[in-house]
Parts: structure tokens; sequence; C-alpha cells
């Protein structure tokens, strides 16, 4: 099958390397010429496991393709789906101005039936809008469908080879046999529903899942109140089958490209409706505590924070990327500096998109450099490599000896035998 895809970010690039991978004949589509001239020589615009190598490979073996002009993606199309971004607005609804820019361009380009997906998280009634922008311009059959992605940051590439489930909104048979057709070699339910549904299912699984993060942490607070360990306690909680596992981590709450703008987006949905949603709000107003929960613990171990420097292993908002968008690591940078605290930070991949953040603190390029003269440091991204720090060695290089675990990747025993104060989130010392 011939696929364009619209926007060459996480999503994009993710998906359109993996289509490829499953054999279609895949045209990314991006405005940047740039970006498009680096992807052609295999130089990607993000980090993501195992997606260097897929792009290369399709590249190689013709099957995809890279572009900034419509003409070259879209007349002979199949499929094609929009993937570019949808940011908050300031009020906290969807920014859709990319979205129904892509629809029209396509509306301008399509020259026989072709299925259109929004793959991109878009509020109720998207589709439509969309179909209605698309026709302005088009002069051949057309279908729009909802195709909402499901991908993790980090596990992208094996998310998508590798689903759970696939959501098809489609309005007509037709659309959703497309569909099936272009996933038909990914072994997992195809759930076809109303394109409305598809587009309220994506944002109800983020909200529902970011509340979980949520409250886990308000459990780990009490925890600490009561001398017990959450850890232990998800674990208790986790094992019940209603529940499950997943999402019972304690630590600094969600972060990203989705979860805050989804859960915002979903509220303000509520409020325009006038139908309140207490629940995600309270879900919002505990991922903000998560992280004032941890600075006071800092302050108060320090005795306050003002003067004092304080070593921050991680920036990206979540192993495994280099997305900071939304990071908790950089917004304790800021409550740090706020109080007057001076921050050294290290990540080894780590993109900042925010140049105001970056006069806040300096970037090393060790885990090691971070702790030099540092009163504490804080773990705040759960890099694999920081579960194999050389704490001794820190702990040596440090004035201070508090180390704020907010991640709960080491043992607090191993960290007190180290020679530190062990700080850790809902976890008994």
């Amino acid at each position: 099958m011939n696929v364009a895809v619209i926007g060459t970010g996480y999503v994009g690039l993710v998906s359109g390397a993996c289509l490829a991978d499953l054999g279609h004949v895949v045209t990314c589509v991006d405005v940047d010429p740039q970006k498009i001239e680096k992807l052609r020589h295999g130089i990607m615009s993000i980090f993501e496991p195992g997606l260097e190598e897929t792009v290369k490979r399709n590249v190689g073996n013709g099957r995809l393709k890279f572009t900034s002009d419509y003409t070259q993606a879209v007349p002979e199309a199949d499929f094609i789906s929009i993937a570019v971004g949808t940011p908050s607005a300031s009020d906290g609804s969807a920014d859709l101005t990319y979205v129904y820019a892509a629809a029209e361009e396509i509306g301008k380009h399509i020259k026989k039936y072709v299925v259109i997906a929004d793959k991109s998280t878009v509020p109720v009634g998207t589709s439509e809008e969309v179909a209605l922008r698309v026709s302005r311009y088009a002069t051949t059959p057309f279908d729009v469908i909802s195709n909402p992605e499901i991908l993790r940051e980090g596990h992208a590439v094996s998310d998508f080879m590798n689903p759970t489930r696939i959501i098809i909104g489609a309005a007509t048979e037709q659309a959703a046999q497309v569909a099936k057709e272009l996933f038909a070699f990914l072994d997992c339910p195809k759930l076809v529903m109303s394109p409305r549904s598809a587009e309220l299912t994506k944002y109800a699984a983020n909200a529902f899942l970011a509340t979980k993060i949520s409250y886990i942490n308000e459990i780990a607070h009490l925890a600490e109140k009561l001398g017990a360990d959450i850890e232990e306690v998800a674990l208790g909680i986790g094992s019940d089958p209603r529940i499950g596992k997943e999402f019972l981590r304690a630590g600094l709450g969600w972060g990203g490209s989705c979860f805050p703008k989804d859960v915002r987006a979903i509220r303000k949905v509520g409020e325009s409706l006038g139908h309140s949603m207490p629940i995600v709000s309270a879900a919002c107003e505990m991922n903000e505590r998560a992280k004032s929960r941890v600075v006071e613990r800092l302050s108060e171990a320090l005795g306050g924070l003002s003067g004092k420097t304080i070593g921050v292993l991680g920036l990206a908002f979540k192993n495994n990327t280099d997305d900071t968008r939304e990071s908790a690591a950089l917004e304790l940078i800021k409550l740090f500096t706020d109080q007057g605290a001076r921050v050294i930070a290290y990540d080894p991949e780590a993109h900042i998109y925010d140049q105001d953040i970056l006069t806040k603190f300096t970037r090393v390029k060790t885990s090691q450099e971070v702790a030099k003269n540092a009163d504490a440091l804080v773990i705040a991204t759960e890099w694999d490599e920081f579960r194999q720090l050389d704490l001794v060695k820190m702990r040596k290089q440090m004035k201070g000896d508090v180390l704020m675990d907010a991640r709960n990747l080491l043992k607090p025993e191993s960290v007190k035998k180290a020679g530190f104060i062990s700080l850790s989130v809902g976890r008994r010392l």
C-alpha cells in the first residue's frame, strides 16, 4: 500500500518507519526542509531506541522516503496519516492549527479515493472538521478516520510493531477495511468504532493513566507519614487484576508530550460543556504536589535551599528519550532556583527546547561531575545508568551528604552505606 505520513516528530517518524518495515511504501512529509534533508542522510531529529536502524534499513531498500513537497507524497497515496503536533493552547485546549493546515494541503493534492487518518491526539469531533477542510479543495472521494497512536516514548518502535490493540474510528465500512489492510500484519485486536468514540478513547486512556500515577503518589506521601513502604503497597494493590501493576511507580508524577496536554484538553472539553471533571482536576493538582513535595523535603534536609548547590541527575521527562517537554526534572530545577539554589545537571540524551531554562542550570557531561561540591543530589529521571552510580566516589566529591532518589531507583540501604542521608518517595528509610 502507498502511504503518506504528514509530520516527522515522534509519532510520524516512528509510524512511517514501522509501516515501511511492514512492507508498505511510505513517504513522510514535513514542512521543515532541513529536517527532511537530515533524515534522508540518516540523521535523526529525535532519540528513540531502534528508530535509527529502522529508518536507515527502509531508506536503503527504497520503501521509506522523505520530502517537504505534498505533491510527491499525497496524489498516489492509498492511506494518509496526519501526525503533526497538537500542543496546548494558552487556555489548555488542543491547538489544532497544524492538523487543519495539513488537512487543507491534503485536500489540494489528492487525486483518487484515499483514507485520511487523524493519528495525532485530537478532541472529539476533529475528524468531522478535518473532512470539512479537505472537502473545500478535494475533487475526489475520501474518508477521514480516527486512528490514535498508542506509543510510549522510549518504547515507540516496539509498541508500534507489537501493539496491544489498534483503534479504528471509521464512519464507513470501506474506510475501516482499508485501515485493517494497512495493519494486517500486526497481530492484535483491531477495534472498529465511531470516530468520536475513538477520539474520546485516546483522551480517556491518557487521563486514566495519569490519574493512576497521581493516585499512587498521593498514597506514597501518606506512606511516608505512616512508616509504610509504597513499593510494598504498590505490589499489594497491583497484584489485584482489577487494578494491575502498571503505572503504580511513585515519584515525580507524569510529564512529556502526551499526558499533560491531553489531561488539560479533556478537562477543557468538559468545562466547555459545563461539565465538571473533579477526578481529572484532582489528578492535575496531585501531579504538581508530587514535585513540590520533593522540594519541601530536600529543603527541610538542607535547612533551606538558598545558597546550596544541587546536583540533578536527569533532564528528560523519562528514560530512553531525549524529550524534555513538560519534564518534572526541569520543573524541579525551576523550583530549586526560585529558592536561591545553584543547579548542576546531567542527562545522557536530553534535548532542551525551552531556552529560558538553560539559564537556570549548568549542564555537565558525566554523572560524576554533578556531584562536585554539591550539597545534595537528586535523581530526577529513571535512566538505567543511574542504577549503577559509584555512590562512594560521588559522596567523596560532595560538600553535603543528601541524596534524594525522586524516582526510587536505588535501594535506601545502599545509599546509606555509601555515606548519604537517603531520601526517596514513600519508602521506609
